[in-house]
């Protein structure tokens, strides 16, 4: 859940709208985080390494979208620099176009 809030957030601040299901989730979210146990470590490390891999993925693809690529070719490219480690269309992300 707290990696769809974050997600949902970060959507929020690039669109500038917050709705109220964003702000209902940030409210139900934890203020401290569990301090990590044994086997949850490894498990962290990975997540750390996806969500850096996810976001290498979504600024190579706002590269290309500047570089004036078509969007279906961006995308595509994304889809493949996010294959298995995300989920959905837009590697993990939502968006309105």
């Amino acid at each position: 859940m707290f990696c769809r809030l974050i997600v949902a957030l970060a959507l929020a601040a690039v669109t500038a709208t917050v709705s109220p299901l964003v702000l209902a989730q940030a409210a139900a979210a934890p203020t401290k985080a569990a301090p990590a146990k044994g086997g949850d470590d490894a498990h962290r490390k990975d997540d750390i390494r996806k969500h850096r891999q996810m976001a290498r993925a979504h600024e190579e693809a706002a590269q290309c979208l500047e570089g004036g690529e078509k969007e279906s070719v961006c995308h595509e490219r994304l889809r493949a620099a996010c294959q298995g480690i995300a989920v959905g269309r837009y590697c993990g992300m939502r968006h309105a176009h």
